[in-house]
């Protein structure tokens, strides 16, 4: 019987082949490296803004700890929180860290926003700053004081005033950027102004003046967190659930090794860590026990945003428009806190 030498090459080779293929890809399969969605990461870009509360979070992508719950996150900065709510509203970023007072200020769009988690509440980051002469907020009755109509500060400057029973057309408000008004109250021309840490502290310690009332002294309503639009949580609620994951798995570092934390976080915005940690002490984190006080049916944020909407109504000198769409969405908030805790 004659063999054919070339068919014989021919099978062999094949067989070869084939066995080659087997024994590369087998063990790739097996291990669920090769064609395996679970290694491919989901993407999100959110919106952040120069604040302790949102730049904590730089810890968590340095850390890797977003690549760790399978989120690759990139963070556009942007210059203030109204820029970062267009964005995200507009759909230019997934989501974006906000002040809840500026959610509700907001320029309409095509989709309204969402609130899905608190990542800060101020305690003593945020106060009124006056010159030597008063000693109280009763003192500032008719008084100049710097604010920025519409922002945060114009927010601290209302919940003082309710607190010490005043009404906001008791003071006149200086319409100025936080920096600014530090200026005027260093050459005189004004009575008081409403100022962040660590300017706070470095102008009363300037000028010799006096800090009269600070976030500390209420339950604040300067609440910070994250929103996103109803389109986007729709769309990508399993990548915000795990940005929200993330999130508490940030607040657990920063409670077992807060030196860690603050050192990073540090190193990357080119600050001292010191610093930063003494910015960051003035605020209430956002862990789980402050998200689910927050999200409770009828809790704390839903009776925020009430009050929040009464008291731009109160002082319409800000001239924005108020929104009535905001949605306090815990959904991801529930989903997120079952999978940390299981």
């Amino acid at each position: 019987m004659m063999w054919n030498r070339n068919r014989f090459k021919s099978k062999s080779w094949f067989s070869l082949s084939l066995l080659f293929i087997v024994t590369f890809f087998a063990p790739l399969l097996i291990h669920g490296c090769f064609f395996q969605p679970n290694n491919v990461l989901k993407s999100l870009k959110v919106g952040i803004t120069n604040w302790p509360g949102f730049d904590i979070a730089v810890y968590a992508q340095e850390a890797e700890l977003f690549k760790n719950r399978g989120l690759e996150v990139e963070f556009v900065r942007f210059q203030n929180g109204s820029d970062a709510a267009r964005a995200m509203l507009r759909g230019s970023v997934d989501a974006a860290f906000e002040a809840l007072w500026d959610v509700t200020q907001v320029d309409p769009g095509n989709d309204r926003p969402v609130f899905v988690l608190v990542t800060n509440i101020s305690s003593g980051s945020d106060g009124i700053v006056t010159q030597s002469e008063f000693t109280s907020l009763e003192d500032l009755k008719g008084k100049k004081i710097g604010a920025k109509l519409g922002t945060v500060n114009h927010l601290i400057l209302l919940e003082a005033l309710k607190l010490h029973n005043l009404k906001p057309t008791d003071v006149e408000i200086v319409d100025i950027s936080n920096e600014a008004a530090v200026q005027k109250m260093q050459e005189g021309l004004l009575d008081a102004a409403v100022v962040w840490e660590p300017l706070l502290s470095s102008t009363a310690q300037d000028i010799k003046g006096n800090i009269v009332y600070t976030t500390k002294d209420v339950d604040s309503l300067v609440i910070d967190g994250l929103a996103t639009r109803s389109e986007t949580l729709a769309n990508k609620k399993e990548e915000l659930t795990q940005f929200i994951l993330t999130w508490f798995d940030l607040m657990a570092a920063l409670e077992s090794q807060p030196h860690d934390v603050f050192n990073i976080v540090g190193q990357k915005l080119e600050q001292n860590p010191e610093s930063f940690a003494s910015d960051y002490a003035g605020l209430k984190k956002g862990d789980i026990d402050m998200n689910q006080r927050m999200f409770e049916p009828q809790g704390r944020l839903t009776q925020a945003m009430k009050e929040i909407t009464e008291m731009l109504r109160e002082d319409p000198r800000h001239g924005r428009t108020i929104r009535e769409d905001v949605e306090i969405n815990g959904d991801p908030i529930t989903s997120a806190i079952e999978k940390w805790t299981t």
